[in-house]
């Protein structure tokens, strides 16, 4: 059974769910950041993952980074698969600009958090939902 890890649902929202991968937004609005995680227990690592899902995962970040460019135009896109500190597989999109609080370095581990307004936050996940093609979060 799927379960997401703690410090996943602690610091996201959820924005529904593709064919793999529940799509996830960093609640922190320096950064246009979502975060897909294969609905897998017990998945660590991309390789663990059978060859269909291994295919669906890379389908599902093209689809994310797609909604990405869309709905913020970034100078680029960071993919990313960590879990040095969340060990679940789940894999990062975010859009970085020239300038933003932490180029040209990583934003992982940058200690830069804003927080969204509740507001801001629910229509921000209603765009990357409709971006998507998902129902609106609830």
């Amino acid at each position: 059974m799927f379960v997401l890890n703690e410090r996943l649902a602690a610091d996201t929202v959820t924005i529904g769910a593709l064919a793999l991968c529940r799509v996830l937004m960093m609640a922190n609005r320096a950064w246009p950041w979502l975060v897909l995680v294969p609905q897998r227990p017990g998945i660590r690592e991309i390789h663990e993952l059978g060859r269909e899902d291994r295919a669906l995962l890379v389908e599902e970040v093209a689809q994310a980074s797609l909604a990405m460019e869309r709905l913020h135009a970034p100078d680029k896109l960071n993919v990313g698969a960590l879990g040095n500190v969340v060990p679940q597989l789940h894999l990062h999109v975010v859009a970085r600009r020239v300038g933003d609080p932490a180029w040209p370095g990583p934003v992982w581990g940058s200690g830069v958090h804003e927080p969204f307004p509740p507001e801001a936050l629910a229509a921000e996940a209603a765009r990357f939902a409709a971006a998507l093609g998902l129902a609106p979060p609830a």
